[in-house]
């Protein structure tokens, strides 16, 4: 019998992460940083000088829950930096890859995503309405996003992602910056949201 295919991954802390099987306690923020930081959106078909990283989405997805409800606890301020977590280990795919993959990517993405919740102290699954407003969040973000560095046109932008509402977003300058400062800006972030907790 052929042996078993390898199902961890090496982290550059020394974790092991069985991505079939998640063990929160082999998770490290450190290790998430990282990854999101060296992960590009939009399969890196981005304008600038760096690839625009998961973890800068995470960051601005953040920062957009908070318009979109000031007062949003900070645990919910947390899920919202980590709702893309587990791409440190899976890769970022466009959604026409993620519906052509199907329910399998979904299902290791929320394996790991539980994990990463139980690692951070947040419920495994969240409440329906929080959410609903990171998903709002997550999508203003790739308006923004496709607007300003994946090269969409605001017609498309806006029949593909929701175009925000009540929200002024017209603040928002997007440039990529290098993985290593985004990773800092991440971890800082972390900490400080994790020491209000």
């Amino acid at each position: 019998m052929p042996p078993q295919p390898r199902a961890w991954q090496r982290m550059l802390s020394g974790r092991r992460l069985d991505l079939l099987d998640p063990a929160p306690l082999d998770i490290e923020i450190e290790d998430i940083a990282h990854g999101l930081a060296f992960v590009a959106r939009w399969n890196g078909q981005t304008r600038g000088d760096f690839p625009y990283s998961v973890a800068e989405h995470s960051l601005l997805v953040e920062e957009l829950l908070g318009l979109i409800d000031p007062k949003a606890p900070v645990r919910w301020r947390l899920a919202a930096l980590l709702h893309d977590a587990p791409e440190y280990v899976i890769g970022d795919m466009i959604s026409p890859v993620k519906a052509a993959v199907g329910p399998a990517y979904k299902a290791m993405d929320a394996r790991l995503a539980a994990a990463v919740h139980l690692r951070f102290g947040l419920p495994t699954e969240l409440p329906v309405s929080v959410k609903q407003k990171i998903k709002r969040a997550d999508r203003y973000s790739a308006w923004l996003e496709a607007r300003q560095i994946a090269g969409f046109s605001e017609a498309e932008a806006n029949r593909h992602f929701s175009r925000p509402g009540r929200i002024d977003l017209s603040g928002f300058t997007l440039v990529p910056r290098p993985p290593m400062e985004v990773k800092a800006d991440y971890l800082s972030r972390f900490h400080k949201l994790s020491a209000a907790m």
